[in-house]
């Protein structure tokens, strides 16, 4: 689907994707091929053929809409992990206490003054991070702890598509709405109850560890259905002839 986007290129909006659609260009090399009257729409196509083939997925990063980031999921679905932090209350990069990524088949935890600093190099293996809010607070903290990493990653916030199709709250409420469950141990946990469980499992609590840790593996873990969820539910909104 992320070929068939061209709402990163100048002047093209919802309406105009859906008539180049209905005409024929229903990619980028289609597009090319019928020979764009703006010499901008051109480039852009270019420039979008040639970042997919170098894999400069920050190219479509920033040039695609939070709330259509969805359409990297068909392409990078088998190179995504999933993302979320802990912190101990502060918004500062040593503020962060725990990094959850899951890769689709198990949960990797990175763990300040543990492991933390192997993060960077795990995530920068993945194309695509997929978070709830990360855009506005995850991320960003992620890459002022780690300067001058995680550079070249498409960002899949969820909450933004989510919104769209009309499903508001936080990921808790957003998980009970489509019927994802939480265990017993971390049911009705909240960020504020992480910061807690990290004060006591720095002043000695291993219960604390264990519940922190999988609280936040629930975390990660059900991003994934959410993901293929917003993807079914887009693509069904979205008319692109299928082939």
């Amino acid at each position: 689907m992320l070929r068939n986007t061209f709402l990163h290129l100048p002047g093209v909006g919802e309406a105009t994707e859906r008539r180049w659609w209905r005409q024929g260009r229903t990619d980028w090399s289609a597009a090319l091929a019928a020979a764009p009257s703006r010499e901008d729409q051109r480039r852009a196509l270019e420039d979008s053929l040639a970042a997919h083939a170098a894999g400069n997925w920050s190219f479509f990063d920033q040039a695609l809409s939070h709330v259509h980031k969805w359409r990297a999921w068909g392409d990078l679905k088998d190179r995504a992990a999933f993302v979320d932090i802990e912190t101990d209350g502060r918004t500062e990069p040593d503020s962060i206490t725990v990094i959850g990524a899951f890769d689709g088949h198990r949960v990797h935890h990175f763990v300040a003054d543990e492991n933390m600093q192997d993060a960077a190099d795990f995530l920068e293996q993945f194309p695509l991070l997929v978070s709830y809010n990360g855009a506005l607070f995850d991320l960003p903290l992620l890459r002022e702890r780690f300067t001058h990493r995680l550079q070249n990653h498409l960002q899949l916030d969820l909450r933004f598509p989510l919104y769209r199709l009309g499903y508001r709250g936080g990921l808790k409420h957003i998980e009970w709405q489509v019927g994802l469950e939480r265990s017993a141990e971390t049911m009705g946990l909240g960020g504020w109850d992480a910061v807690r469980l990290w004060r006591e499992w720095q002043w000695g609590s291993t219960e604390a560890r264990e519940v922190l840790l999988a609280y936040n593996a629930e975390d990660v873990r059900n991003l994934l259905p959410l993901a293929e969820l917003v993807y079914k539910q887009m693509l069904a909104q979205t008319p692109i002839p299928q082939s």
